[in-house]
């Protein structure tokens, strides 16, 4: 059971390392920072260059793994994920990285952050050539399209097949002695470049090189293509240029806050959007308190710039996992006061200002919301650090479908009234984008104003929108 099923879910997470003899146990750490980006699964392939193994798991890191590597190769190559699922359903077969054996190829490996808008058209055309899949992920395509590709040069193959896909992809690679890296031409998901000793690495965001003690080289650039090989690094951009569409809630929600993604760094940032908030939407009361984990940083900046008391409320129990029971269903909150704890003593006869940094469907907030009510608070006002999400991501976002997101069917006044607290204001687009530390028309916004930088299949676009 899923502790906070009204939370945006993570996209993914990737990692990937050439030339470290402790490839695999540092993979193993990469992934370790970025569990953030998807619990639901995690895998390693690790190479010496003739031969790669892979090590997959349902759960947590530290549980698939136990850092214990004996059940992988030595070598100096490795790439590795963690997964929440956005395209593909929650099971085995669709944990990654994907490692196949291929006629004439070798064996390839393939981790995949992000989403492909035309998959089902891509999935179909190579299912009437031939092609038998093994598991539901769209990441598998590529590596069909790769196996069929009629170039002779790999480096033409991999970029001949990326060239069909359309969507969000940050892609490591592992084939035979080499590591591959691809971020599609719009920029949608955060990619890095980084390196320790002489090995070179590739991760979804900086967290990942700061526990290893790796320095951070630049970001992987959208439409870039990067090889690494024993002659070192060399990169293609053989993509037409796109209007840059960072996905704005990496911001918000997603990235650790000790990560730079997109030119800033996510902390930082947070703390402007905090700001903005307070000079927006002002609220008459006693203290501020984030909704942790995410919000932190942003009730922070609202607390100095409000000149407003800030206090860690709410405690969570970072000890929750998703296979958590709830003991009975007649504790209807159980979920949400098993995750969170108020502490009364600060919110008795308090007029609280609650930051959280989004709301989905509603249903976890409202019971949140009255556990604040019944810790004792006066009044609760709540203040959200985004405008209302209205439209579902075809990105690599878990937004659901129109339907099941609560803006897009009330208004706030509505929603205010849903979740029982005394006043809700949400940031405004412009505040947000203010906010951002680069330029404003770097981000996409689509899950706010329907400004799509690049469109679904018909079938995914009219499903997710109606439902």
């Amino acid at each position: 059971m899923m502790m906070e099923n009204d939370r945006p879910k993570e996209a993914c997470g990737v990692f990937g390392i050439y030339g470290h003899q402790s490839a695999a146990e540092l993979t193993y750490l990469g992934l370790y920072a970025l569990q953030h980006r998807g619990e639901e699964s995690a895998g390693i392939v690790a190479a010496n260059g003739k031969k790669a193994k892979s090590y997959l798991g349902m759960g947590l890191v530290a549980d698939v793994f136990g850092g214990r590597f004996d059940k992988l190769l030595p070598g100096h190559l490795s790439i590795g994920h963690v997964r929440y699922s956005t395209t593909g359903s929650s099971a085995a077969r669709n944990i990654q990285p994907f490692l196949v054996d291929y006629a004439g190829g070798g064996q390839l490996a393939v981790a995949h952050n992000g989403n492909l808008v035309n998959s089902t058209q891509l999935r179909n055309h190579l299912e009437s050539l031939g092609s038998v899949f093994q598991s539901t992920m769209d990441s598998e395509i590529i590596i069909h399209l790769i196996a069929r590709s009629r170039k002779k040069d790999f480096a033409e193959k991999i970029v001949h097949s990326i060239s069909q896909l359309k969507g969000a992809y940050s892609f490591v690679f592992l084939a035979g002695d080499m590591l591959i890296a691809a971020r599609d031409p719009y920029g949608f998901r955060p990619l890095c470049l980084g390196k320790i000793d002489n090995a070179h690495i590739i991760a979804s965001e900086t967290c990942a090189l700061d526990l290893i003690g790796a320095e951070y080289l630049r970001d992987v650039e959208p439409g870039e293509v990067i090889f690494i090989d024993k002659n070192g690094l060399h990169s293609l951009t053989p993509f037409p240029k796109k209007k840059h569409s960072f996905c704005i809630f990496e911001y918000i929600y997603f990235a650790r806050p000790d990560s730079n993604i997109f030119g800033g760094n996510v902390c930082l940032t947070r703390k402007m959007i905090g700001r903005k908030m307070a000079l927006e939407m002002a609220a008459d009361g006693d203290l501020v308190v984030p909704v942790p984990d995410a919000a932190n940083y942003a009730a922070l900046g609202f607390a100095e710039e409000s000149g407003l008391p800030f206090e860690m409320g709410m405690v969570r129990n970072h000890y929750i996992g998703r296979t958590f029971i709830q003991p009975t269903q007649s504790i209807r909150d159980f979920q949400v006061r098993v995750k969170l704890s108020p502490i009364k003593s600060l919110f008795r006869g308090k007029k609280v200002v609650v930051i959280d940094d989004s709301i989905v469907r509603g249903t976890t907030g409202r019971t949140r919301m009255n556990t604040l009510r019944r810790a004792g608070a006066r009044e609760v006002h709540l203040r959200i650090s985004c405008p209302p999400h209205r439209f579902p991501c075809y990105y690599g976002i878990d937004f659901q479908a129109k339907g099941e997101l609560i803006a897009s069917s009330r208004e706030i006044e509505e929603i205010r009234q849903h979740l029982g607290v005394d006043s809700l204001e949400y940031l405004s687009l412009d505040g947000l984008l203010q906010a951002m530390p680069v330029d404003s028309k770097e981000f996409c916004t689509a899950c706010f104003n329907a400004d799509y930088p690049l469109k679904p299949n018909e079938e995914i676009a009219k499903h997710r929108l109606e439902e």
